[in-house]
This record gives structure tokens, C-alpha cells and sequence, in this order.
């Protein structure tokens, strides 16, 4: 192997490693999603490499979609791994039919499996959410249902699946918030939640996932009658 042959593999080895410390810091919730990663030159004094491998192993991780690059300003956490690094830039693009329809089917497995593996505290967090004041301003209405959700999915125990869900979660609080807003659009409440809740505590899959498409199909007709 050439000596530039071999300078090239000691660099990109130490990109790599780079690469592999920041990712650890963002995934280990070490840097929050939504927050400013320190400063370049405490990067490279942190990490002991040179600015030039720093700028690349950044660059490497907003490529994936984990981090952002706003220059003049810093650099932020976009996502927590790169599963939801790129479904958060194919979302971007995504209108709310398209939305509305992946969550449909994420809540609809995840209401399966939460009938089938919650616990006793998962029950009591939905019992408690369910049950909250179904009024208020939109921000507490939109916050009520999005957090319902989350706690559905949570209920499933299936990483995976609840990886999934975080992935998209921004998107999907926009359409629930343009359902919410909007007279002619869908606006599930307490009752449908209700229902949800008692086929999972009744253990019951099919009837949780039943119940969770019933709630969701009127919102995906109403969107897909209006393309």
C-alpha cells in the first residue's frame, strides 16, 4: 500500500472515530434532541483531532439526518439515529394524507400489541390521559391527543414500532392539529379513546386494533375526499 494510500485509511479511521463519539453523545441523550452541540474548537479539544476530521465527521451525521447545520448560528441535535434522521427528511415532503395514513398503521399494530403486553402502569397512564378534559385551547387539546398516542404506542413494548413513532411524531402533531382546527375534519375525543382502552384492558388484540382503525378511517377518508 502508498504511503497516500495509507494516510488516506488513518484519516477516514479517524473520522470514523469521530463519527462514533458524537453519535454516542446523541444517542445516549447526552446532547437533546432540539439542542446546540458544543462548539467546534471544544469538539476538537474534547475529542483530540483536528478540525478538519471534526468537520467531516459533522458533516457525515447532518448528511444522515442527525444533525443540522445552521451556519452563523451552530449546530443542533435533529434526531436521536438515523432511522429517524431520514423519515424526519422524507416527512418534510410528505402531505397530511400521507401522514395520516403511516400512522394508521403504526397505531393500529401498536394498539394490538399494547392490548397483548401492557402493564399495570402503562394501563394507569392511559386511563389518566383518556380521562382529562376533553376542552381547553387547541395547544391543551393537540398536547391531550398527542400524548395519548404516544402512550398507546409506548403500551406496545415494540422498540422498533416506538422508534418508528418518534420518528415521525412531529408530523404527526401537525395533522392533529389540522384536524383539530378544522370543522370539517375529524376530531377524535374522549369517547374513541375510551373504547381503545377498554380492549386493552381487556387484553384484547384484535378488538384494540379494531378499535384504534375506527377512530383514525373517518379522519383518512375525509382527507383523501378532499385531494
Amino acid at each position: 500500500m502508498s504511503w497516500i494510500a495509507m494516510r488516506a485509511v488513518t484519516r477516514m479511521s479517524l473520522v470514523d472515530q469521530a463519527i462514533s463519539r458524537l453519535r454516542e453523545a446523541i444517542v445516549s441523550g447526552e446532547w437533546p434532541v432540539g439542542e446546540r452541540i458544543p462548539s467546534e474548537p471544544e469538539l476538537v479539544g474534547t475529542l483530540g483531532v483536528a478540525r478538519n476530521t471534526m468537520r467531516e465527521a459533522v458533516r457525515a451525521l447532518a448528511h444522515s439526518g442527525m444533525l443540522e447545520v445552521r451556519h452563523g448560528d451552530g449546530t443542533y441535535v435533529r434526531a436521536q439515529n438515523e432511522t429517524e434522521g431520514v423519515l424526519q427528511r422524507r416527512l418534510q415532503l410528505a402531505d397530511l394524507l400521507e401522514v395520516v395514513t403511516v400512522r394508521r398503521g403504526l397505531e393500529v399494530e401498536a394498539a394490538r400489541q399494547a392490548a397483548e403486553r401492557h402493564t399495570t402502569d402503562d394501563l394507569a397512564r392511559l386511563t389518566a390521559l383518556s380521562r382529562s378534559p376533553d376542552r381547553g385551547s387547541l395547544d391543551h387539546r393537540v398536547t391531550r391527543a398527542v400524548d395519548f398516542h404516544n402512550a398507546l404506542v409506548d403500551a406496545s413494548h415494540n422498540q422498533l414500532l416506538i422508534e418508528l413513532y418518534r420518528a415521525i411524531i412531529g408530523a404527526v402533531t401537525l395533522g392533529i392539529r389540522q384536524a383539530t382546527a378544522d370543522p370539517g375534519l375529524s376530531d377524535v375525543g374522549t369517547r374513541e379513546h375510551e373504547e381503545l382502552l377498554a380492549a386493552i384492558g381487556d387484553r384484547d388484540g384484535d378488538r384494540a386494533a379494531q378499535a384504534a382503525a375506527r377512530h383514525l378511517d373517518p379522519l383518512v377518508a375525509q382527507v383523501r375526499a378532499r385531494l
